[in-house]
């Protein structure tokens, strides 16, 4: 345990699964600040302290503080966006956008109707790619994640975004795209750049997936495994017919499927760079799969 250590490096060498991973979160806000970042993004950042009291007391919504590549901000104003991924009777998911004179102003915005999908903002129609870059968090976030957001924003100026946290640090470097939710991971910035090239067309990189956000792992699980078995390879989110006990209920490929999913402790390992100390964790494995017949 020396400061050589590195958690993406020793995941990758334990070949410890990915599928599963992708924050669990559904209703995320995205807000614009240049940084610097500290571990605790929010709270630790300089925004004024009546925005910080505010953000960290938003229930069910994850914040996330964004900015664009190198530590700066876009264009004059604050951009503030936000997205909902959906539920399993409406998997449709849907990104919003605005830009406010002051960041003040969020203290005035319909935050809370994300929750229930309906904030009274404009909508955002197109990609955006989220990438982890917080090295206070998690030194190998940094490290992957700043090439690869160069190489994303010189292609994507106005689409990629770096981010404070996206977990699993030891999958780095990390990327969320919205409005598909879908997580990335053990990127570089030339796997990268060709994993939002397939997703710009519809595709999903199945290699670097972790999961699609807003769902359980077992759920997460269970999409990604009967992609690989069906061999498909769209975007679109399958349908979230029914969770029961350990079996999972998708419509997808135009019919509903059920996979048995096992939640298995692991060994005790590091789970990032900046954590001493070693603690076993989860992962989810699929047992058995079945198309089911109407």
């Amino acid at each position: 345990m020396t400061e050589d250590f590195r958690c993406a490096a020793a995941s990758l060498r334990d070949a410890e699964p990915m599928a599963g991973t992708a924050p669990e979160d559904a209703v995320w806000l995205l807000v614009e600040d240049a940084g610097p970042w500290g571990r605790k993004a929010v709270s630790e950042s300089r925004l004024p302290e009546e925005v910080r009291d505010f953000l960290d007391g938003l229930d069910g919504i994850r914040v996330q503080l964004v900015r664009r590549h190198g530590g700066g901000t876009g264009a004059a104003g604050v951009r503030v966006l936000a997205a909902h991924l959906g539920t399993g009777l409406d998997p449709t998911p849907r990104v919003w956008a605005t830009t406010l004179d002051d960041v003040r102003e969020i203290l005035d915005l319909d935050v809370a109707g994300l929750r229930d999908a309906g904030p009274d903002l404009p909508a955002y129609d197109g990609p955006l790619w989220l990438v982890c870059t917080n090295g206070r968090r998690d030194r190998c976030c940094a490290e992957a994640g700043r090439p690869i957001a160069a190489a994303l924003s010189a292609r994507w100026p106005e689409e990629t975004w770096e981010t404070t946290h996206l977990g699993g640090h030891r999958f780095a470097g990390t990327l969320l795209a919205l409005p598909s939710g879908l997580a990335l991971g053990r990127l570089d910035a030339g796997s990268a750049v060709a994993a939002c090239k397939e997703l710009e067309a519809g595709r999903l990189p199945l290699d670097h997936a972790r999961g699609r956000a807003g769902r359980p792992p077992a759920v997460q699980v269970a999409e990604l495994h009967l992609r690989a078995e069906l061999e498909l390879d769209d975007t679109a989110p399958a349908a979230v017919r029914s969770v029961d006990g350990d079996t999972v209920v998708l419509g997808i490929g135009g019919a509903d499927h059920a996979v048995d999913v096992d939640r298995i402790l692991t060994e005790p390992r590091r789970q990032s760079c900046a954590d001493l100390k070693t603690k076993a964790g989860w992962e989810h494995r699929v047992r058995t799969w079945r198309r089911l017949v109407p």
